[in-house]
């Protein structure tokens, strides 16, 4: 503002600040304003861990860096916004969406989530990501990655959830909820006889909104923007190994803040 009223006097054109500020509707304060105080330095041998862990993983938040590093959050957040290392956010839409329970459960198998994505496999072309998560303890119970869309696929991380959590397949010993959205797959006659023959109880969120299922939506971009956008797969089976390493960083390394900074892993340990 100081620099166009100058080039304004420099024209012969006289205006002051305060006509100046309300042509460009801003507050006088902001343009009279003086830091009191010089901005903090950062200690290298606090920026330097912090530096190393976001080259390695540029999407971690620091709520996420401060637990894995054991440090003070925050203390990481004031040294993100020093250097500049925040993490950008998406712009969110205003949209209307209906009303309905959110996923979330008040204990571990109570319930359980399931979606499906993509992931392009190089030569081998668009594969299908089916994922199951346990609503309460955040963990990825199953999951299979294959090239087709079908029902079989999301049967077969449902089938693997089961086997992880209860050690074989058969009829649940309690049954309980499994969500997702209104997608072919999920409503098929197969899937659903399948769901039904192993004691569990299909819930189907509303039309058009996503964020009722949004554990496994959250979960859906964090492996995205974690994982698969980070690499360039040659093939379904490249892909299987680095996803497959990645859940189980997922679900033994990397804590939560809702979980209160515990890895999925912990948090079942301490539930069950």
């Amino acid at each position: 503002m100081v620099t166009i009223q100058q080039g304004l006097l420099a024209e012969g054109v006289v205006v002051s600040m305060a006509k100046l500020c309300r042509w460009f509707e801003q507050p006088r304060r902001t343009v009279y304003y003086r830091p009191t105080k010089a901005a903090p330095k950062v200690r290298p041998e606090l920026a330097g861990p912090i530096k190393a862990l976001i080259e390695e993983e540029p999407s971690f938040g620091y709520r996420t860096v401060a637990g894995l590093l054991a440090m003070n959050k925050n203390t990481v957040q004031l040294i993100f916004q020093l250097k500049g290392w925040q993490v950008r956010k998406r712009a969110v839409g205003m949209r209307p969406r209906i009303q309905a329970l959110p996923s979330v459960a008040q204990r571990p198998d109570e319930r359980w989530a399931t979606d499906l994505c993509r992931v392009w496999g190089g030569r081998d072309g668009w594969l299908t990501l089916a994922l199951v998560i346990d609503c309460h303890t955040r963990q990825l119970l199953g999951w299979h990655l294959s090239r087709s869309g079908k029902a079989t696929t999301a049967a077969a991380a449902l089938e693997q959830a089961l086997i992880s959590r209860f050690g074989v397949l058969g009829r649940v010993p309690r049954p309980f909820l499994l969500r997702s959205d209104n997608g072919l797959v999920f409503t098929s006659r197969n899937y659903t006889r399948l769901v039904r023959s192993y004691g569990l109880r299909q819930e189907f969120i509303p039309p058009h909104c996503p964020q009722q299922n949004g554990m496994v939506e959250r979960v859906i971009r964090t492996l995205k923007e974690q994982c698969t956008h980070r690499h360039r797969f040659e093939s379904q089976q490249h892909a299987t190994r680095v996803v497959g390493d990645w859940i189980q960083f997922y679900n033994h390394r990397r804590p939560h803040q809702a979980l209160g900074m515990k890895t999925p892993a912990e948090a079942y340990a301490l539930a069950a």
